[in-house]
């Protein structure tokens, strides 16, 4: 089966084949760690996830890399060079402040003032959010999600090879700068020119001091900065790496190439930072390519506006989970379902209404594998990728990912008789390799979680509840359906007797 991919780089969708057969290495840029993931990181998160585990299925192994960025990513980041002040400083001084009032909670963070603690603190908090949304790389922290301030060597030798192939200098300012004239191919990705660019194109680049800098759009390697909140020492002066350079650094080091296949992001990414690092890497390989493909996500409205603090619409992956949107907590699985389900190159429409409506979807998958679980004991056939409804499933997903199509074939297909219910079951988990909402992967760690840290005897309690109805004690009855609904489930009768079972939204 073929599979087609849209690469930003060429602007058309192309024929994916790895460079080495089999093995597939992709790299994504991943959060800096300045304060908690929202669900428009996220949903550019998971739509990498998607692609690693479609392929997987496909029979690949991938090896996949996302970074963890905890320096010298500046506030002003749509700017190639970079300006503002480091997200980290700016994150210490928020928590700083925060603490005086009493934001932060007790113990969360020692010290705002280092922000190593801050880094600390909001890495484990998305590694958190990341492991509940079933994201497999934070199943693979720290091994596949490196920090920039563990590479710091590494970057500092990318810039010395740049320096000596002639791709960088020394400005007048002491920091040390890439050339983009250097480089013939600088905009490819973007479609910028270095015209458009030396004009500032529109204020996305800085204008140049000639002293300092060539040309307008020559950006920061490295910057010297004895008052810069984390500094090292280097040749060019103690201070620290430009973000950029990051990102080149990590990949090459960890996937362990000069050439990868896959690079995915956001697409606000897509200029100068990714621009940035297809020069680097380029201009220290002397490859002709970075990345064979280029794939990104489009942007995350909410209730058909740009998320925004100001306008009370921005969403935390943990403002949706304790149920700031819909009133009542949301299960991980259905956020999960909620930013895959729409084609990646679309722009997505978060609502309250698409969230309870991907609760309904992920309760119908979650009802089909219990049942089709029973009438098996959970005893799956031996099946392969040809089987028919699987070979439409990933045909759709084929073709440029196309969630849609897949979850057309989906639900249609569950809704029919199935006479073989071993084979649907193992249809059902193969598809759920990819989805993973039926259940998660990790429902059992998560079912505790929801009770507390202990895990519930859910059977136990319903049985417990037909005994105190037949008995008609109906205090204990009430007493148990409590303690199933407070640690999240829904509790209804049925001719079987009473069933529990996960709330979803």
């Amino acid at each position: 089966m073929s599979i087609r991919f849209y690469n930003t780089l060429t602007n058309q969708t192309e024929e994916f084949q790895p460079l080495e057969p089999g093995v597939v290495r992709m790299y994504s840029c991943g959060p800096t760690v300045y304060d908690f993931a929202h669900i428009g990181n996220f949903r550019s998160f998971l739509f990498a996830d998607l692609i690693r585990r479609f392929l997987e299925v496909m029979g690949n192994q991938v090896i996949h890399v996302m970074n963890i960025t905890d320096v010298g990513h500046m506030t002003d980041d749509q700017l190639a060079d970079g300006g503002g002040e480091d997200k980290m400083q700016a994150a210490a001084k928020r928590l700083k402040e925060d603490k005086k009032s009493g934001k932060v909670p007790e113990g969360a963070i020692a010290n705002p003032d280092d922000p190593y603690q801050v880094a600390h603190y909001f890495t484990q908090a998305f590694i958190e959010d990341a492991r509940k949304l079933g994201l497999k790389l934070a199943f693979e922290y720290p091994q596949r999600m490196p920090h920039a301030t563990a590479c710091i060597p590494e970057m500092q030798q990318m810039i010395s090879e740049l320096i000596q192939k002639q791709h960088a200098y020394v400005g007048g300012d002491g920091a040390v700068y890439f050339s983009v004239e250097s480089f013939p191919e600088y905009g490819r990705l973007s479609g910028n020119t270095l015209d458009q660019l030396r004009e500032g194109s529109g204020g996305r680049v800085q204008e140049a001091d000639q002293i300092h800098k060539r040309h307008p759009a020559d950006f920061l390697l490295w910057k010297p900065d004895q008052s810069h909140i984390m500094k090292w020492d280097s040749p060019w002066g103690t201070g620290y790496p430009g973000w950029h350079i990051e990102c080149s650094v990590m990949a090459r080091k960890l996937l362990e190439r000069d050439v990868i296949d896959i690079h995915t992001g956001g697409e606000d990414l897509i200029f100068p930072h990714h621009e940035c690092e297809i020069a680097q890497s380029c201009g220290a390989n002397e490859k002709q390519h970075f990345a064979r493909f280029w794939m990104h996500a489009r942007f995350l409205m909410v209730e058909g506006e740009k998320m925004s603090k100001s306008k009370g619409n921005f969403f935390t992956v943990r403002d949706v989970l304790q149920g700031k949107v819909t009133g009542r907590p949301v299960h991980p699985a259905v956020l999960r379902f909620e930013l895959i389900k729409s084609h990646y190159r679309s722009n997505m429409n978060f609502t309250e209404k698409g969230l309870r409506d991907s609760a309904g979807a992920v309760r119908k998958l979650n009802e089909f594998e219990r049942q089709l679980s029973s009438q098996t004991g959970g005893q799956a056939a031996e099946i392969d990728n040809s089987h028919p409804v699987l070979a439409e499933f990933l045909g759709a997903l084929s073709d440029d990912l196309n969630i849609a199509g897949a979850l057309g074939v989906l639900f249609p297909w569950m809704s029919q008789p199935h006479p073989d219910p071993h084979t649907a079951l193992a249809v059902l988990r193969t598809i759920n390799r990819i989805l993973d909402v039926a259940p998660m992967e990790h429902a059992e760690e998560l079912d505790e979680e929801v009770s507390g840290g202990e895990a519930l005897d859910i059977q136990g309690l319903c049985r417990g509840i037909d005994e105190a109805r037949a008995t008609k004690d109906w205090p204990r009855a009430d007493e148990l359906r409590k303690q199933l609904q407070e640690a999240g489930y829904e509790v209804r009768n049925s001719p079987e007797g009473t069933v529990a079972t996960r709330q979803l939204a």
